[in-house]
C-alpha cells in the first residue's frame, strides 16, 4: 500500500498514466503495467497483489517474473519520490 507524495498529480491517459510533480515541474509517462502497478498499490494492495493482478492481466507471465518487475518498478517510483512510503 502507498500514496502518492503531496503535489504529485495523477492522470489516466489512453497509454497508460502520467504524474506530474508540481513542485519539481517534472512528469513521468508510465506504460500499462506501471499504471497497472501504481494502481494496485494506491487502491492499498500490496505488491504481491500488484504482481498477481500483472499476470491475470497479461496472459504467459511468470509468476516470479511479474514480482521481481513490480518489486523493480515499485523502486522506481519510491527513487523518483512519487510514492510514500
Amino acid at each position: 500500500m502507498c500514496t502518492l507524495k503531496p503535489g504529485v498529480l495523477l492522470t489516466e491517459t489512453e497509454y497508460g498514466m502520467a504524474l506530474l510533480d508540481q513542485k519539481s515541474a517534472e512528469y513521468w509517462t508510465l506504460n500499462p503495467t506501471a499504471a497497472l502497478v501504481l494502481r494496485e498499490l494506491l487502491d492499498g494492495h500490496g505488491a504481491e497483489r500488484a504482481a498477481a493482478a500483472l499476470v491475470e492481466r497479461y496472459e504467459g507471465v511468470d509468476a516470479d517474473v511479474a514480482a521481481r518487475d513490480v518489486m523493480s518498478i515499485v523502486e522506481e517510483f519510491r527513487s523518483a519520490g512519487l510514492i510514500t512510503p
